[in-house]
């Protein structure tokens, strides 16, 4: 079941438009870790196109671990890009929800600092 999550993101690692758009329902919800939601597969489209044509690039989107439960996608990942001539990349999980082998939800969340192991001590 994990292979619709697979496929959007290896689309996306190739600036594969419609690659990504034919892991979608036409009428999905897709939201970013930062906040921005897109409904349905034309605004899908238009984010990608405008995000692509102003320069942005997936460098990397390496998927650490996957699981499924019915029609339920989870991945965690390490995504990398670049934008406006600058590399950035963090961390993050998908949660994903199919409907007839297409994606018609998926919500994606991000790490907001470097991870490290707690020492018994709060740091800033």
């Amino acid at each position: 079941m994990t292979h619709q999550l697979r496929a959007y993101i290896d689309a996306w690692r190739r600036h594969d438009v419609d690659g990504v758009l034919a892991t979608l329902t036409g009428d999905c919800v897709v939201i970013e870790s930062y906040g921005p939601v897109y409904r349905g597969r034309p605004r899908v489209e238009q984010w990608m196109r405008a995000w692509f044509g102003a320069g942005g690039a997936v460098d990397g989107w390496e998927i650490s671990t996957q699981a499924a439960a019915g029609d339920t996608l989870i991945a965690e990942w390490a995504f990398s890009y670049t934008w406006q001539g600058r590399a950035i990349g963090f961390e993050g999980a998908t949660i994903a929800r199919l409907r007839a082998e297409r994606i018609a939800y998926l919500r994606e969340y991000a790490t907001t600092a470097p991870l490290y192991d707690w020492t018994g001590t709060w740091r800033d």
